[in-house]
């Protein structure tokens, strides 16, 4: 495992966490992060040592660390720019919906994953196309 890659890789991550909290709407974030997940691919696949799949997911775990987080601490912020996160959680049984904060972390935990899953396969297929076109 590259951990100096992952982390290096996790610092987009850490840049839209910042940026969404005031700056990027949520209607163009999936399109950053369609972007980002590119970029980490093809960085994944060139420099990787293999064990492309799981070098995705430990950036989108460490990705959801720094996200959270930032979410998280900056939250009267974060849910000015996107009230559709409350309006998510309102849904919830009375007890996890009075504390949409604290729901950030099982949230983001649980994204993390599954986004980590969908970054583990671009990396993965990303190191078949680029190994591909460097042995020719």
């Amino acid at each position: 495992m590259n951990w100096k890659l992952i982390f290096l890789l996790s610092l987009f991550g850490l840049a839209m966490a910042f940026l969404t909290i005031s700056i990027v709407p949520s209607t163009v974030e999936p399109f950053c992060w369609l972007l980002i997940f590119i970029i980490s691919s093809y960085c994944i696949a060139k420099y990787a040592p293999g064990k492309y799949f799981l070098h995705g997911l430990m950036v989108s775990i460490f990705n959801s660390v720094w996200i959270t987080a930032a979410h998280a601490a900056f939250f009267d912020q974060y849910i000015a720019t996107h009230p559709e996160f409350l309006q998510a959680t309102a849904g919830l049984p009375p007890d996890l919906a009075g504390h949409p904060r604290r729901m950030m972390l099982p949230i983001g935990a649980i994204s993390g994953v599954l986004f980590g899953i969908i970054l583990g396969i671009f990396a993965f297929v990303a190191s078949r196309i680029v190994n591909r076109n460097t042995a020719q």
